[in-house]
């Protein structure tokens, strides 16, 4: 049973990577960029966690779900599959919002020719 939360962050990640591939959202969009964002967005909130740890703001709760792994003193290895899942998520969300907003622009706005897609994709310059 102390195996059961991150048994349910492996399974939320998996099912992010489900939705990432068959929507091509972040990584199957172009992988490297979606790559440093990954790192960066979860160093950022271990850095964060570690401050809070060290002010005393942020603690290690008990619970008989958690396998009791750490990774620095009140850091539990959970919270990095919780970080990693909640960059993962903003990076899905991020990409569909982006699709959407290319897809079916605003009155008024012109989305370029017909027929032809203005979805930048990895390596051609720009936003993407």
């Amino acid at each position: 049973m102390g195996i059961l939360y991150l048994l349910a962050l492996g399974i939320a990640l998996t099912g992010m990577v489900l939705l990432d591939r068959r929507f091509r959202l972040f990584f199957w969009r172009c992988w490297w960029q979606a790559l440093i964002v990954l790192v960066v967005g979860v160093a950022f909130f271990v850095a964060w966690d570690i401050a809070g740890i060290a002010l005393g703001i942020f603690f290690r709760g008990e619970t008989a779900f958690m396998t009791g792994l750490q990774l620095a003193p009140e850091l539990p290895i959970e919270e990095l599959f919780f970080l990693a899942l909640l960059c993962y998520l903003t990076m899905n969300l991020y990409g569909q919002l982006s699709h959407m907003r290319v897809d079916r622009p605003f009155a008024g706005r012109e989305a370029g020719a017909k027929g032809r897609s203005t979805r930048i994709e990895c390596g051609e310059g720009g936003d993407g």
